[in-house]
């Protein structure tokens, strides 16, 4: 039986939104209050009442809205769409291009390194030379 037989299945909805999140049926039982076998039968219900959708929708972080419109297709050409423009060039969220330069980071590291090591090698002079005045005035 093909998904597109019914497309208003509101329990396989939740179910597929449920996967996408990596959730597992106990984990989404837990978050309603309830048990497995109940989401079980909750996914396998076609309607839903309106105050268990939105129970469901904010246990899984999607809108009400989101949950009754989902579907595959739409999912991956968002997917597909977001990778799309992250990756190239286009006007995606993401631009992975390094804004420095790493050797600069580097010397910048090496440098600090170097400050740190001449102030611990200049408080440990200071430490010798109390000890020493310390031991000579005894």
């Amino acid at each position: 039986m093909s998904t597109l037989t019914k497309p208003n299945h509101i329990g396989r909805k939740i179910s597929r939104i449920r996967e996408l999140r990596d959730m597992k049926q106990e984990a989404l039982a837990q978050a309603l209050g309830t048990n497995q076998q109940a989401i079980s039968a909750l996914e396998n219900s076609e309607t839903i009442s309106d105050e268990k959708l939105i129970d469901v929708a904010k246990a899984l972080g999607v809108s009400v809205e989101a949950l009754k419109n989902f579907s595959d297709e739409a999912a991956i050409n968002y997917f597909n769409n977001f990778y799309d423009n992250s990756i190239g060039g286009g006007n995606g969220t993401f631009n992975n291009q390094c804004t420095f330069n790493p050797l600069d980071k580097l010397i910048e590291s090496y440098d600090e390194n170097k400050k740190l090591y001449e102030r611990l090698l200049e408080s440990e002079k200071e430490k010798n030379a109390y000890l020493e005045k310390f031991l000579k005035d005894k």
